[in-house]
C-alpha cells in the first residue's frame, strides 16, 4: 500500500509540474492577461509547493519501505536485507541506481520551492518564468523515474529476504556525500534557469547577475563539499591510500564545479561592471549542461566505474534524449537572443575584470582537458569498436600547468581594481608573497632533505595566494575601521561585508588544498609486508608492530580484526589500529577496511591484506602500510572553500528590500 501510495504521488507530481510549467509560460506570453501578475506568480507558488510535497511524501515512503524490510519491492529486496542495520537501511533508500535519482528528484523539488518562496528584487514576470524552466525540467526527471527507473516496481514472488546493500556503501561516507553532491547537481538548475528567462526577456543586467549569484554560490558549496566527502569516503572505504582516481565518474563531478568556478567569477563581473554578459549566460547553461552529462555517465553504462550505477542502455537513451532536449533548447535560445543581451561594457587589460577573464580562461582550458580524457574512451569506442582508457598521467599532465597559474591569478584578483590598475600597485604586496614564499620552500626542504620542481612549483603558488590574501584582509581591515580610530578588532571585521570574507576563506581554501597535493604527491610513501605477530615495519616517522588477529562476529559480517601497534622513532606507543577484512553473509563479499590514525594533518593508513599460507610463516598476514604527509589539508581545504561560498549567501546586499517579489 505504501509503494502503491507514492507511485501515486510521483504521477500526480508530474501531472502538476506539467500544469504548472505550461500554465507559467502561457501567463507570460499574454494568455492570461486579465490575470496580475502577482496573482498568477502566488498560483504557481502554491502548485511548487503542491509537487514538492507529493515527491516529499513519495521520498518518505521509499525510506519506510526500506525501515520495514517490504520485500515486495524490488529496489527493497534487491539492496537490502533483515540483517541489515537500520542506520543502513536509510542510506540504502538511496543506495540503487532507482532511489538515488527519487533523491536527484527530491532535491530538484527542493530547490524548486526554495526559489518559489525565496524573496528578490525581480519582477514577478521573471520569477514566473524560472519557476515554469524549473518545473519543466522536473517533469523530464520524474517522467524518467515513472517509465524507465521506478523505486517502487512490484516483485511476486514476495522473497523471504534481500540481497543486502552493497558492502561497499555501508559506510558514514554514503549516508552524506550522495544528498551534498545532488544538492550542488541540482542547485545550478536554479542559475540556469534564470539564464533561461533572462534570455526569454531578451534583458540581462546588474540585478540579474546580482540575484544569481548566492545560488550559484550556494550550489558550489555544497558540490565542493559533496566531492570532497567523496573523495574521503573513497580514500577510507576503498583501501587503496588514494584520494582521486580520476575516475569517468570522479571526472562527472569535476566538469560542472570547474564551470561552476568560473561562473561565480564571471557573475563578479557582470554585477560589478556589468560585463561579460553573453559569456555569463553561456556557463550558466553550460554548468547545468555539465550536470546532466554527469547524470548520463553514471547512469547509462557507457563508461566503466566504480561509481556506476546502472549499465541499462535503455536507460542511458532516455537521459541522453533528455539532455540533448534541456541542453540542445537552451543553447538553440542563447544563440537567438545573445544579441539582444549583449556582452557589456570594456575593461582594460590591467583591471580586476581581466584577471577574472583569465581566471575564466584557464578553468574553461582544464575543463576542456578533463572532458576530452573522459568522453575520449567512449567516442574510440563508438567509432572503432575497441575499448581504451586515459589514466592519471595525462590528467595530471595537463592540470598542474593551467591550474597553477590560476591559483596566482586569484592570488592578485583582490589587490587590482574595476576597469584599471597600475602594475605598481602589484609590485610590493607580490614581491612581499613571494619573498615568503621562498622561505617557506627553504625551509620545508632543508627540513625534508628533498627537493622536487612539482613540489616547489605548488608551495610556492599555494604560500603566494594565501600570503597575498591574508595581508590584503589585514590591509582591508585596517581600512575599514579608519574613520573611527578607537574602533577595535571585531567592529573592523564586521565593517567588511560577508561576501569579502567568504572570498578570503575560499580562497585560503584553495592554497591549503594546493599545499596538500603538492605534499602528499611528493612525500607519500608505501610498503608491502608480510608480518607475524610480534613483527615490526616502520612508515616515514613511524614504527608499526604486528600483534595478531582476531575474529569477530558481527550483526551482518565476520571480521578478521588485525591489532597494530603504532609507535614513534622513540619508542613510545600513540595507537593501536585495527584494520578489518570482512566477510558479509549475505552476500558472500570479501571487503577491506582500513585503519587510520588521523593527527591534524598527516596519516599512517593500514590495509590487511590475506592470511599467508606456509607453514615457514604461520600466523603471517600480507599487509600495506602508507605514510600520508599533510593529506588532510586536501580536506581542511575544501571544507574552507565551502564555508567561503556558504558565507557569501548572507551578505548584506543580498537581503532584499520589502517591496521584493515575494513568496
Amino acid at each position: 500500500m505504501i509503494a502503491l501510495i507514492s507511485q501515486f504521488s510521483l504521477a500526480l507530481a508530474t501531472v502538476l509540474a506539467l500544469f504548472g510549467a505550461v500554465a507559467g509560460f502561457a501567463a507570460v506570453r499574454g494568455v492570461y492577461n486579465h490575470a496580475p501578475a502577482v496573482t498568477l506568480l502566488n498560483s504557481i507558488q502554491r502548485n511548487v509547493l503542491l509537487v514538492s510535497g507529493l515527491v516529499s511524501i513519495a521520498f518518505v515512503g521509499l525510506v519506510y519501505s526500506f525501515v520495514i524490510s517490504d520485500f515486495s519491492v524490488r529496489n527493497v529486496a534487491e539492496n537490502s536485507n533483515l540483517a541489515l542495520p537500520v542506520f543502513y537501511k536509510v542510506a540504502a533508500s538511496w543506495g540503487s541506481h532507482e532511489g538515488s535519482f527519487l533523491l536527484w528528484v527530491l532535491m530538484f523539488a527542493g530547490w524548486t520551492q526554495a526559489v518559489a518562496w525565496a524573496k528578490f528584487e525581480v519582477s514577478a514576470c521573471f520569477k514566473v518564468r524560472v519557476l515554469a524552466t524549473l518545473q519543466l525540467v522536473l517533469v523530464g526527471f520524474l517522467l524518467y523515474l515513472l517509465i524507465a527507473s521506478n523505486p517502487f516496481e512490484y516483485l511476486y514472488p514476495t522473497p523471504v529476504d534481500g540481497r543486502d546493500l552493497n558492502p561497499l556503501l555501508q559506510d558514514i561516507g554514503m549516508i552524506i556525500h550522495p544528498p551534498l553532491l545532488y544538492m550542488g547537481y541540482v542547485g545550478f538548475a536554479v542559475t540556469f534557469a534564470f539564464a533561461v528567462a533572462g534570455l526569454l526577456e531578451g534583458r540581462f543586467d546588474m540585478t540579474w547577475a546580482r540575484w544569481s549569484r548566492p545560488w550559484t554560490n550556494v550550489a558550489w558549496a555544497f558540490l565542493t563539499m559533496g566531492i570532497a566527502l567523496g573523495s574521503w569516503w573513497a580514500y577510507r572505504e576503498l583501501g587503496w591510500g588514494g584520494w582521486w582516481f580520476w575516475d569517468p565518474v570522479e571526472n562527472a563531478s569535476l566538469m560542472p564545479w570547474l564551470a561552476g568556478t568560473a561562473l561565480i567569477h564571471s557573475l563578479a563581473v557582470s554585477e560589478k561592471r556589468g560585463a561579460l554578459k553573453s559569456w555569463t549566460l553561456l556557463l550558466a547553461l553550460t554548468t547545468f549542461a555539465l550536470s546532466l552529462l554527469g547524470t548520463f555517465l553514471v547512469r547509462s553504462g557507457v563508461l566503466t566505474s566504480v561509481h556506476a550505477f546502472a549499465t541499462d542502455p535503455e536507460r542511458g537513451v532516455f537521459i541522453l534524449a533528455l539532455l540533448f532536449i534541456v541542453v540542445g533548447a537552451s543553447y538553440i535560445l542563447y544563440a537567438l537572443k545573445t544579441g539582444e543581451v549583449g556582452q557589456g561594457g570594456n575593461f582594460k587589460a590591467t583591471g580586476r575584470e581581466s584577471l577574472l577573464l583569465s581566471n575564466n580562461v584557464l578553468m574553461s582550458a582544464a575543463l576542456v582537458a578533463v572532458m576530452l580524457g573522459t568522453l575520449y574512451p567512449l567516442v574510440v569506442e563508438v567509432i572503432g569498436g575497441r575499448k581504451m582508457s586515459v589514466g592519471q598521467p595525462y590528467f595530471e599532465a595537463m592540470f598542474a600547468p593551467i591550474l597553477l597559474p590560476a591559483v596566482l591569478l586569484m592570488a592578485l584578483g583582490p589587490d587590482s581594481r574595476w576597469r584599471e590598475t597600475r602594475l605598481a600597485q602589484y609590485i610590493k604586496p607580490g614581491a612581499v608573497a613571494l619573498a615568503v614564499a621562498a622561505l617557506v620552500l627553504l625551509g620545508a626542504a632543508l627540513f625534508n632533505g628533498y627537493f622536487s620542481l612539482l613540489w616547489a612549483v605548488g608551495v610556492v603558488c599555494a604560500v603566494f595566494m594565501a600570503v597575498a590574501t591574508l595581508a590584503h584582509a589585514a590591509v582591508a581591515t585596517r581600512k575599514a575601521g579608519a574613520s573611527i580610530p578607537e574602533s577595535g578588532l571585531l567592529y573592523r571585521i564586521r565593517r567588511l561585508s560577508l561576501s569579502y570574507w567568504g572570498m578570503v576563506l575560499a580562497h585560503l581554501g584553495v592554497a591549503v588544498f594546493v599545499v596538500g597535493v603538492s605534499w602528499v604527491k611528493t612525500f607519500e610513501t608505501e610498503t608491502d609486508a608480510v608480518l607475524k605477530p610480534g613483527d615490526t615495519s616502520e612508515i616515514g616517522p613511524w614504527r608499526v608492530t604486528f600483534i595478531g588477529v582476531d575474529s569477530v562476529q558481527r550483526q551482518n559480517h565476520v571480521a578478521a580484526l588485525g591489532v597494530f601497534e603504532l609507535t614513534r622513532g622513540d619508542g613510545t606507543v600513540i595507537h593501536l589500529l585495527e584494520p578489518e577484512k570482512r566477510r558479509y553473509q549475505s552476500s558472500e563479499q570479501i571487503m577491506t577496511e582500513a585503519a587510520i590514525h588521523s593527527d591534524w594533518f598527516s596519516d599512517v593508513y593500514i590495509g590487511l591484506g590475506d592470511a599467508v599460507q606456509s607453514s615457514a610463516n604461520s600466523g603471517a598476514w600480507g599487509v600495506r602500510l602508507y605514510y600520508k604527509p599533510l593529506i588532510n589539508l586536501i580536506w581542511w581545504g575544501c571544507a574552507l572553500m565551502a564555508l567561503g561560498g556558504l558565507l557569501t549567501v548572507f551578505d548584506r546586499r543580498y537581503r532584499p528590500r520589502k517591496n521584493a517579489v515575494a513568496a
